[in-house]
């Protein structure tokens, strides 16, 4: 499953040094803007203490984590909605991604000059929720464009459609996202390849210096509260603190971290909080003790779009999912004794996968 989260923001705010310490991929950072050009893609392991306990159990030869992919875009400036800064061609990136992590800067560094006159990560929200508003308005108004040709010959069977992007429009012209605008009821072709990137999932991501650790302090204070006034999943880490921490070892770090105040790496309370955010969730696998395996599944998927991931001809040869949630096979001590608690059921291709589900598929070749 590819889902894309897309890391955001003005210039010099970390985006490229986060991307670096979650993914290891070594992209380029530097102390001025558009030292990302053409986006980074990455791919970060998701931690999982469940796969670890399941590992531990099973002793398998390979254990497989879920993954999360990030994309690092390049940083925005005022004005990109009208090509400022190749804005139209970064705005494109932005769309391409299925959620957003807006990186904003609460940090000061004499190095690295801030997007603005003061390092102000609110006002740099603020910045960047405009520009990408005015980028859906341009959006909305080639569509509203393409509808009224439509129109040109059956008015009355456009009427709806294009009263509903004119509220659309009211709304976004009155500085509102459009994921607060509600959805064409019945009409799902309406926003078919609509793309607006104010409608994608989002979480803020506030970067701080290190001895601001854990909240992140007063520069940090104002995203926080706005978070929470919006329902925004919200978060504060060092990058560059995470980015040397990557390159530590596990004992020392985590011994550093606790230093710090910080239970966890930054970085895995990102990968989780991503993964909540695409509405994402974990089932594994254990067959044969080879490979214990954790997969990525869109949350309310059936067992049969589960094999499916895993392969073709096991979704074609369906016949029954044996299920056992985690917790009570790690109890239990493994599938003999998860079978002889009663904890193993059978279930059909309709089953709702649940997050947590050990399974094991049956199924004609």
């Amino acid at each position: 499953m590819s889902l894309q989260i897309g890391i955001v923001g003005l210039p010099n705010v970390g985006k490229s040094t986060l991307f670096n310490a979650l993914t290891l991929a070594g992209a380029a950072t530097a102390p001025y803007p558009f030292t990302t050009i053409e986006p980074n893609v990455g791919i970060a392991a998701v931690p999982d203490a469940r796969l670890d306990a399941l590992a531990a159990l099973v002793k398998p030869e390979k254990v497989t984590p879920a993954t999360v992919e990030f994309v690092d875009i390049a940083g925005l400036v005022q004005g990109a909605s009208r090509g400022e800064g190749l804005g139209n061609q970064f705005l494109g990136h932005i769309r391409n991604v299925d959620a957003v992590a807006l990186v904003l800067r609460a940090f000061a560094d004499a190095d690295i000059p801030a997007a603005g006159e003061r390092v102000d990560p609110l006002g740099d929200l603020e910045t960047l929720d405009l520009e990408l508003i005015l980028a859906d308005l341009a959006t909305t108004d080639r569509r509203i464009e393409k509808v009224q040709g439509q129109a040109k010959a059956r008015p009355r069977d456009f009427a709806d459609q294009l009263h509903w992007l004119a509220g659309l429009r009211n709304h976004l012209d009155a500085g509102q996202p459009a994921v607060a605008f509600a959805e064409p009821a019945n009409h799902p072709d309406w926003t078919q390849d609509f793309d607006l990137l104010t409608a994608k999932p989002k979480l803020y991501v506030i970067n701080v210096a290190e001895d601001a650790l854990p909240d992140g302090g007063p520069l940090a204070a104002t995203v926080w509260a706005r978070a929470r006034r919006e329902r925004v999943p919200c978060l504060a880490l060092c990058a560059a603190c995470e980015a040397e921490l990557a390159t530590w070892q596990a004992a020392e770090a985590t011994a550093y971290r606790a230093d710090l105040g910080l239970a966890e790496p930054g970085l895995h309370q990102l990968i989780r909080a991503s993964y909540r955010l695409l509405d994402l969730m974990t089932f594994f696998t254990i067959t044969g003790g080879k490979e214990t395996r954790a997969w990525t599944l869109k949350a309310g998927s059936t067992a049969y779009a589960a094999a499916g991931l895993i392969h073709s001809d096991i979704q074609r040869g369906f016949i029954r999912a044996e299920v056992v949630p985690q917790a009570a096979l790690v109890a239990a001590g493994g599938m003999a004794g998860a079978r002889t608690g009663g904890h193993v059921r059978l279930e059909g291709r309709e089953y709702i996968v649940q997050d947590g589900d050990v399974v094991h598929f049956r199924f004609n070749v």
